[in-house]
């Protein structure tokens, strides 16, 4: 590079740009594509300082893996500059695949893919315009790169995504619960036979760290009010889309209306190049712009969630313990096909129902390891027996169904 580049974020304070191939991802129009998607999506409508995108939160994690590396090279861990580069390069594009409002198009638009797999579609269609730069980096993405401690530093159950994620949605949220010991978890971390653990004195941490995203999932990104505005606006997109495919004349911007028209499959994105262009041009703004039209339609389903989530008139959302019977949900159906002289089909977008579940440590998954003071690495799920942890391998579940109020 020709200087030293350097961006002031409001949560760490000055990010180096450590490369010229690290400043040619973030300027490339995938990347800046993130600054138009939020990171929670439609979270504003609870918390309104909320507004941060999936770009800062990028920029973010990579500052975070610099600093996890600088740490691990101290205490004699080989980390050569290209790796150093490489890891960067794999934490910053992790989201890149992700569509507008995070989840939310997955359930109306585009299914059965991942957006992991689309994120690994993209980096490598800029390893192709940048000659190969990025093929070291995509191996640590897909964790086929030797070092498999890179690859848990880009995504494990105590990843630096997490660690930046739950730090920045803290801020910019306002909820301190969310708020972890970010860096003694990272001056704790360590490798031993190519595992990333954490020193024993780092525990507390760890479970401070675990607690921490048990509380911002029900507290923020599972809040009840959240849930019914996401379900509003799949039903809205699902509503727009089943009336474009009867015929009717609806008003979408270009790229939503490539996907609300065409059967697009995951596989399609990831192996199709041009569809996959078409998928970088989609962007919040894509979907804010035409449910702001259509809430002017004459379609009265369509009419009435467009108001609701543009008037935050947002749905009643009901939870309890055990799912709905199928007769209970009948019975709701019936009296909003009453209140609001809907149709049975019209009365099918207007009520949601499903399942929330909070795991706060998976041990069936790629565990977390604690280094004991002797030298023994033990998972989490026994060190927490040790240390009288509460509700380490918890799932919780709870069960909505979201109604017009």
């Amino acid at each position: 590079m020709q200087r030293k580049k350097i961006i002031n974020d409001p949560v760490y304070g000055f990010i180096n740009v450590s490369s010229e191939t690290v400043f040619n991802v973030i300027e490339h129009r995938y990347f800046q594509r993130l600054r138009r998607i939020k990171q929670l999506g439609l979270t504003n409508l609870v918390y309104p300082g909320a507004n941060h995108t999936r770009f800062h939160h990028a920029l973010g994690a990579m500052h975070l893996i610099g600093k996890a590396m600088n740490v691990l090279r101290t205490k004699g861990v080989d980390i050569t500059d290209e790796e150093y580069e490489a890891a960067e390069l794999a934490i910053l594009m992790h989201d890149i695949g992700h569509g507008p409002f995070s989840h939310v198009l997955e359930h109306s638009f585009v299914h059965g893919i991942a957006h992991e797999k689309i994120s690994l579609a993209f980096m490598r269609v800029i390893n192709d315009e940048l000659h190969g730069a990025l093929d070291m980096a995509i191996d640590i993405f897909t964790g086929e790169y030797g070092k498999q401690f890179l690859h848990q530093l880009v995504s494990s159950q105590l990843d630096v995504d997490r660690l930046d994620y739950l730090t920045r949605d803290s801020f910019y949220t306002g909820v301190s619960e969310g708020i972890v010991g970010l860096d003694r978890i990272i001056e704790m971390m360590n490798v031993v036979n190519d595992q990333l653990v954490v020193d024993e004195k780092g525990i507390y941490s760890v479970e401070k760290f675990l607690v921490a995203r048990r509380l911002m999932y029900w507290q923020v990104y599972l809040h009840k009010t959240t849930i019914g505005a996401d379900s509003a606006l799949i039903n809205v997109l699902k509503r727009a889309k089943d009336l474009s495919q009867d015929g009717k004349d609806v008003f979408m911007t270009p790229s939503l209306s490539f996907f609300s028209n065409n059967h697009v499959t995951g596989d399609k994105i990831i192996n199709d190049t041009d569809v996959l262009h078409r998928f970088s041009l989609l962007d919040d703004v894509d979907v804010v712009a035409s449910v702001k039209h259509w809430c002017n339609s004459d379609d009265t389903v369509l009419n009435h969630l467009s108001n609701a989530l543009i008037q935050r008139k947002l749905p009643k959302v009901i939870l309890s313990d055990s799912a709905l019977h199928e007769n209970e949900l009948k019975e709701i159906s019936q009296d909003i096909q009453r209140k609001f002289n809907f149709s049975e089909s019209e009365a099918s977008y207007l009520v949601s129902s499903g399942a929330l579940r909070n795991t706060t440590y998976q041990p069936s998954r790629e565990k977390i390891w604690i280094r004991t003071k002797n030298g023994d690495l033990i998972d989490l799920a026994t060190a927490a027996s040790n240390y009288n942890f509460v509700g380490t391998k918890a799932l919780a579940t709870k069960y909505f169904v979201c109604r017009p109020k």
